[in-house]
């Protein structure tokens, strides 16, 4: 009877939470997985037949060059990221309670404007017409307007801008866990300030660093729109190519199947961060 009334509570606390998984996540990414399996019809849309093409046409040469492509970008935004947010996040943790209060809003900020809303911001500033350069030429610096929009590196800093908070923030968690005693440790024992990042600082915040990493890194092969507005259409990342499989080529089994590619890519890093937390808690 003692177990019976303890399934109870359980089924109805876990339960919502079971169903939402269900009919939100588990089963779309289920019909995902069938579709990668299925022929694509004359007009578009899917047919019930078996093939393994979707996946063979992953190997297609110009798509191999946007998965390289979509792979430098995002590990240039990462590393950015990593180098600009690290020192912000420990300036965030050893500042007084009241400023660290601020710092912490004003990284937050950011999430509560609509990200395209921002992305367009960012498009006034670059354009032709835009802010930056009608400055530039009235003060004389330039005599014709400057190229910075529909560029690789114009996709690079709004991929950097719309990331950087979920870099800072689980630097700022892991940082703020640091047992600062092993830092006057290092101190008395008479090690530099670089010798002590770099030996005691830097391996115990990894955890941080990886997942800071992981939550920039894939979010940049997703994150089409980015690359659709401030790239213009000529620079193509995996995200985009997935929305031009759906929406324009209506080929749906290759975008289903360059779907499943990249949630394998995510399970595999998240397998990684599972293993750098183990070893952080032996260490």
């Amino acid at each position: 009877m003692k177990k019976r009334n303890n399934i109870l509570p359980a089924t109805i606390t876990i339960g919502p939470i079971i169903l939402w998984m269900s009919l939100f996540i588990l089963i779309p990414m289920l019909y995902i997985f069938v579709m990668s399996f299925l022929e694509k019809g004359t007009y578009g849309g899917i047919v019930a037949k078996l093939t393994l093409k979707n996946y063979s046409d992953l190997l297609n040469p110009l798509y191999i060059n946007i998965y390289v492509t979509s792979i430098y970008i995002a590990v240039l935004t990462t590393v950015i990221c990593l180098i600009l947010g690290y020192p912000f996040a420990y300036i965030i943790c050893n500042s007084s309670k009241g400023m660290k209060a601020t710092l912490v809003t004003l990284i937050m900020l950011p999430f509560w404007i609509n990200s395209l809303i921002r992305t367009y911001g960012w498009n006034t500033l670059l354009r032709t017409e835009g802010v930056i350069n009608t400055i530039l030429l009235k003060i004389g610096l330039i005599n014709h307007p400057l190229t910075m929009l529909y560029t690789n590196g114009a996709v690079l800093l709004g991929m950097v801008y719309t990331l950087f908070p979920f870099m800072i923030l689980p630097l700022y968690t892991s940082i703020e866990k640091l047992d600062k005693s092993l830092i006057e440790a290092s101190n008395d024992l008479g090690a530099s300030r670089i010798h002590t990042f770099f030996r005691v600082i830097l391996p115990l915040t990894m955890p941080g660093i990886f997942a800071g990493s992981i939550q920039v890194f894939i979010p940049t092969l997703g994150y089409f729109f980015i690359s659709d507005m401030m790239g213009g259409g000529k620079s193509i990342l995996i995200g985009n190519l997935i929305k031009n499989q759906f929406l324009s080529a209506r080929n749906w089994p290759l975008g289903a199947s360059l779907s499943i590619l990249l949630i394998l890519l995510t399970i595999v890093l998240m397998k990684l961060y599972g293993k750098i937390g183990k070893v952080e808690d032996m260490v």
